[in-house]
């Protein structure tokens, strides 16, 4: 299905008991291509459900193309991704305003990594989202964040106060 996917990204610095308890699933990704330019193809299982993604363009709207997969075909695929992998939790919210919130939980290499997604249907919406106070910093256009670069490096260290 393509179009543009419009999304901000926070880090989470201890998530609300009351999202951890949301209804979750298992998500493994890996990834086949990332270009220099923020493209990106993915294979990624949801559950029980597999696809493939191809992303491009990078901040907070990006163009998005996607395609369901048998799970023969994820398994074809999978092997391709090896080193440019990650698993996670992800547990979904609804706000009182209608969003939905995706709170991923980093599993292996990653445990401790929590971060919030939220999706919207275009920039202006984006723009005057209010985050839940819950959410630490906003981390939508930083390059280290990018599950491509996740996947990749592990998590970026921690920034020091001066």
């Amino acid at each position: 299905m393509p179009g543009i996917e419009v999304e901000r990204k926070w880090l989470v610095p201890e998530a609300a008991p009351q999202a951890l308890a949301a209804p979750s699933e298992p998500i493994e990704q890996g990834y086949l291509t990332i270009g220099a330019d923020g493209a990106e193809t993915r294979v990624r299982r949801r559950g029980a459900r597999c696809f493939l993604t191809v992303k491009s363009g990078t901040g907070m709207s990006r163009a998005e193309h996607e395609v369901e997969l048998s799970p023969e075909q994820f398994e074809a695929l999978w092997p391709a991704t090896a080193g440019a992998r990650l698993v996670k939790r992800r547990h979904l919210l609804r706000t009182e305003e209608g969003h939905t919130i995706e709170l991923d939980v980093y599993e292996g290499e990653l445990a401790g990594l929590i971060v919030a997604e939220v999706e919207f249907d275009d920039p202006w919406g984006a723009e005057s989202f209010a985050a839940p106070y819950w959410f630490g910093r906003e981390v939508t256009d930083d390059p280290d964040y990018k599950n491509h670069r996740l996947a990749l490096r592990g998590a970026p260290p921690e920034p020091t106060s001066a």
